[in-house]
């Protein structure tokens, strides 16, 4: 099953992409990923979804993995892929890279490692900044209040990190730009140096997998690049932006004119949207509906 007119890219979504029923989802499919999943978690990481990323992110990975084999399944193929922050780890597993067992033991240390890091390193959250321009402003907003970029979402949305007790005046910058600003309920400042004391180990577990070349592309939403080196990459990406709006602007002149989100939610589907118009944007469930997969 090819797009029509252009070229088909999947999309593996990051955290707050959670549904409610994504664990039955993947017990149906995967029930070995979900035993694996709370093994390596230490408890089942879909009952405690909201309990913080070290267990937000395997849980929304395996779900991602589901999305991608039942696309598979149905004859879905890719000629690129991407993912948002946690979700580059699944695309490289779609573009077999790794294995997905391996895929979820690195998603498990790197939710736990984050969240550790950010308990550890204080006060330090995101602000979503939303609005026309928000993207071109969003310097604007940061960079007098000690914050960074850690999510240019879309045209419209852009994520900050850093110290929790900048966001007071740094909403009142933003209103004053004609942005709205609005704190995330996370607990670390995520894709920011705040999040340079979980590097170190990570990169050791990264050192441990062989990763393979992938066979499909797979565009990071770091560089906007196909990965190269794929660990260094991986790692780096803990303290820098994701710049998924650069991400599907590059995917388009790779002539892409469909965007697949595996799952779960369909935050990144929305994301296109407000990014490119001339394309088609639609979650896995939508396109398995209508191929009545």
């Amino acid at each position: 099953m090819t797009a029509a007119g252009g070229q088909t890219a999947l999309l593996f979504p990051g955290q707050g992409s959670q549904t409610p029923e994504m664990r039955d989802v993947v017990a149906a499919h995967r029930p070995d990923l979900l035993e694996l999943a709370c093994e390596v978690v230490g408890d089942d990481p879909f009952a405690r979804v909201d309990d913080g990323t070290r267990y937000a992110q395997p849980a929304i990975y395996c779900a991602a993995i589901v999305g991608w084999e039942r696309l598979v399944a149905a004859g879905v193929r890719a000629d690129a892929l991407a993912g948002h922050s946690l979700g580059e780890v699944a695309a490289l597993v779609a573009g077999g890279a790794l294995s997905a067992e391996d895929g979820l033991r690195l998603v498990a240390i790197r939710g736990r490692l984050m969240q550790e890091s950010g308990e550890a390193s204080g006060d330090g959250s995101m602000l979503a900044l939303l609005g026309s321009g928000a993207a071109e402003r969003a310097a604007q907003v940061a960079e007098p209040h000690g914050l960074t970029v850690a999510n240019d979402n879309a045209p419209n949305q852009v994520v900050l990190s850093g110290d929790r007790g900048a966001f007071d005046a740094a909403a009142q910058t933003a209103k004053g730009l004609g942005l709205r600003a609005v704190p995330l309920p996370v607990t670390g400042a995520f894709h920011s140096p705040f999040m340079a004391g979980a590097e170190p180990q990570f990169a050791q577990a990264l050192a441990a997998i062989d990763f393979a070349a992938p066979t499909t592309p797979v565009v990071s939403s770091i560089t906007t690049e196909p990965f190269d080196d794929v660990p260094a990459r991986l790692a780096e990406a803990l303290t820098r932006p994701v710049r998924w709006r650069e991400t599907v602007l590059a995917l388009h002149r790779r002539g892409v004119r469909r965007f697949v989100e595996t799952g779960p939610g369909k935050v990144l589907t929305g994301l296109v949207r407000r990014t490119v118009d001339d394309v088609e944007a639609l979650t896995a469930d939508q396109l398995l509906e209508r191929a009545g997969a």
